[in-house]
């Protein structure tokens, strides 16, 4: 077989966060695995669905003896047997005129020389002299060749076997060329050929024992191909080295080209390349703004290279995720990610991020704990329902569905005792005392449910819809088939922010009545207005009662869930809800928000704008000192005319189309300004 070993190919990593080597993790809505499952079932379903193969009959006419061939062995699958070519005849006119057809079961097999062992296999024949068969004869017609059916039987001496037994003859068995590269690529990767069977299982969406061939086809098909791998193994490792050093002469030239561009690496003990890292000027300064709350992605390995790719991805004031850097790891330890996280902290002028999103990834989050301590780890809660399935299904079976929804309730309550209650209750009514998975889920219980992640601080993150962008921005770079200089430019191409056309800013139109709506509305982006919006609609859906300290219990006029308790300071208007939106979000709550309603406020305070979700942190420079006073000259000076200019913009589409444009150059110019070691103060803002 021919393999194509000069392709960068990138998997999902399979290890489970388990810890065993040999549990399997199916990514639910994985396009690939969808695909495949839909053309493995389409496949098995294919023999009862096509068109009923009648008897061949003597003097039947094909075109070919390959088109013959496949009649009789179409027939020969229905009614229970499988066939083989036996004997052929040539003369010097016709070349081969006359091809024979017979059973499987045809024949004796001869008595063979048995090796000079003590223990010599005797293995049992399948050939008992079946009689059925199909003979063809080739003729000249109008100078045309056809072939014929000359003689027929269809009489067998043996049991002919029932669909589900014929599939596994060996004449059927057939690893597609697609299942020979996966087989490939997760041999490399150590996996054992039971478990690559149970993984292609799993990936077609096929039960145990139903693919296209079996185990030993597997055993047989690597060990065929057991010379050719090796042979691809050391070209595989020329090309790494490569292509590293091709990679990091990349970064070179970038790094001459663009003084924001940084990167850096590492080298072992005989000069090659292991680890490397970059980030781009844009990154580092969106960084200073947005780098609250970080994401880091390590679920793709490339299976050519044998590298760990791990991406940093933030959240702009716009919804949308933004690019903070990318590395290549030669292993998944938690030496590689500590000097990976290290190297991030350098790139970000030793800045650190307040909240991290992970995987469950063990060496990831060891690393953490060393280099960012302070900093929470949260388990994105999608990558942890994406496991739900193959961990809980096959054992659970019928009563999987049940068991899922109680899950699903269980991840978004509220309250910690209410968890830890419900979660004993679950585990005692499905029997999963023991289960593994169930152990590790509960003993990083403090980094996913809601109702403990409900105090840090995610800016809105944790939504399907932001990690659906994600997930479209690694597949548009991992796209990218061919080696790692094109892989690095893909990479540039997607986080180019410089060269990103801003889309037109959807105007939201009020809905309530209410003052401190417009006045959100002029100051907030449309996506963080939108949140806050619908916080205002709700809130008109709570009623409160002053308890004797001067703080309110709000509830929602059906009780339709807890009721919170709002601390209300006057002094310097401050506003404290039990409820942890604020400090979750960034967004005032319902609860909050109907307080201040009630104190008569026509503008929500100024302190509870956070400036990752307003309209000027578009504008305002990211690089050098961020800017974090909502109260200071310069910020006050462009919070003023941004209002003013968002507010005229939109009393026409002239209007706002011309602000657009000379922003969008405005823009332009200013980002190809140099950056001087001057920081912004209001001793130095030039005042009009």
């Amino acid at each position: 077989m021919a393999v194509k070993p000069l392709h960068n190919v990138w998997i999902r990593r399979q290890q489970c966060p388990c810890g065993d080597w040999k549990c399997y993790i199916k990514y639910e809505g994985d396009d690939q695995s969808t695909v495949a499952s839909q053309s493995i079932k389409s496949e098995l379903s294919s023999l009862s669905s096509q068109e009923v193969v009648f008897n061949p009959y003597v003097g039947q006419i094909f075109k070919t003896d390959d088109e013959a061939f496949e009649y009789y062995s179409s027939f020969a699958r229905k009614n229970g047997f499988s066939i083989r070519k036996a004997r052929s005849t040539e003369s010097q006119n016709l070349g081969v005129y006359r091809r024979d057809f017979v059973c499987y079961r045809s024949g004796f097999n001869q008595p063979r020389k048995k090796a000079n062992v003590d223990h010599p296999r005797d293995r049992k024949s399948v050939r008992c002299g079946c009689d059925a068969k199909l003979y063809l004869t080739k003729e000249i017609v109008d100078g045309v060749p056809q072939w014929y059916i000359s003689q027929f039987s269809n009489v067998h001496n043996h049991e002919l076997l029932e669909d589900d037994q014929v599939r596994l003859l060996p004449a059927y068995r057939k690893i597609e060329e697609a299942d020979q590269e996966r087989i490939l690529l997760l041999s490399k990767a150590g996996f054992p050929v039971n478990r690559i069977v149970k993984v292609l299982e799993l990936e077609k969406g096929v039960q145990p024992g139903q693919l296209p061939f079996i185990e030993k086809d597997v055993r047989n098909f690597v060990r065929s191909c057991k010379k050719t791998v090796q042979e691809n193994d050391t070209m595989l490792i020329m090309k790494r080295d490569n292509d590293l050093l091709e990679l990091l002469e990349a970064c070179k030239v970038a790094a001459e080209r663009d003084e924001g561009f940084v990167y850096n690496f590492t080298m072992d003990d005989n000069g090659k390349v292991e680890n490397i890292a970059w980030t781009y000027g844009d990154s580092i300064r969106a960084f200073s703004l947005f780098g609250d709350v970080v994401t880091i992605d390590t679920s793709y390995r490339s299976i050519t290279y044998g590298m760990i790719l791990g991406m940093w991805f933030g959240i702009d004031n716009h919804g949308r995720p933004i690019f903070f850097g990318c590395t290549l790891l030669q292993d998944e330890t938690s030496k590689s990610f500590l000097w990976a996280l290290q190297v991030f902290v350098q790139f970000m002028r030793g800045r650190r991020p307040q909240t991290v999103v992970t995987d469950m990834d063990s060496g990831l989050q060891d690393a953490l704990r060393i280099e960012m301590p302070s900093a929470k780890q949260i388990i994105c809660i999608w990558q942890v329902l994406s496991r739900m399935s193959s961990w809980f299904s096959p054992q659970l079976g019928v009563q999987y569905s049940s068991f899922k929804s109680e899950f699903d309730v269980l991840c978004r309550l509220e309250n910690v005792e209410d968890f830890e209650h419900q979660w004993n209750h679950l585990v005692a009514q499905f029997g999963m005392s023991s289960d593994k998975h169930i152990s590790l889920l509960f003993s990083c219980r403090t980094s996913w449910p809601f109702c403990y992640v409900r105090n840090f601080f995610l800016a809105h993150r944790m939504t399907p819809e932001y990690y659906k962008s994600v997930e479209i921005f690694l597949k548009s770079v991992l796209s990218v088939q061919s080696s790692l200089l094109c892989f690095f430019e893909q990479v540039h191409t997607a986080a180019n922010f410089g060269s990103e056309k801003m889309g037109e800013l959807l105007y939201l139109p009020t809905k309530t009545c209410l003052p401190l709506e417009e006045h959100a509305r002029a100051i907030l982006t449309p996506f963080a207005f939108s949140a806050l919006q619908h916080e205002i609609m709700l809130s008109m859906q709570y009623a409160i009662t002053e308890m004797a300290d001067g703080s309110y219990l709000v509830r929602h006029y059906k009780k339709m869930e807890r009721e919170c308790l709002v601390i209300w300071i006057p002094d310097d208007e401050q506003v404290h809800c039990s409820c942890k939106e604020l400090e979750h979000s960034g967004i005032l709550c319902r609860h909050s928000l109907r307080v201040l309603v009630a104190k008569n406020y026509f503008q929500i305070p100024e302190k509870y704008f956070l400036l990752r979700w307003r309209l000027e942190s578009s504008l305002i420079p990211l690089d050098g000192q961020m800017i974090t006073n909502g109260n200071n000259e310069c910020s006050q000076t462009f919070h003023s005319l941004t209002a003013s200019l968002f507010s005229e913009s939109f009393v026409s589409k002239e209007r706002f189309d011309f602000v657009h444009a000379e922003l969008t150059q405005l823009l332009d110019h200013v980002r190809n300004m140099p950056v001087s070691d001057r920081s912004i103060s209001p001793n130095n803002i030039i005042k009009s």
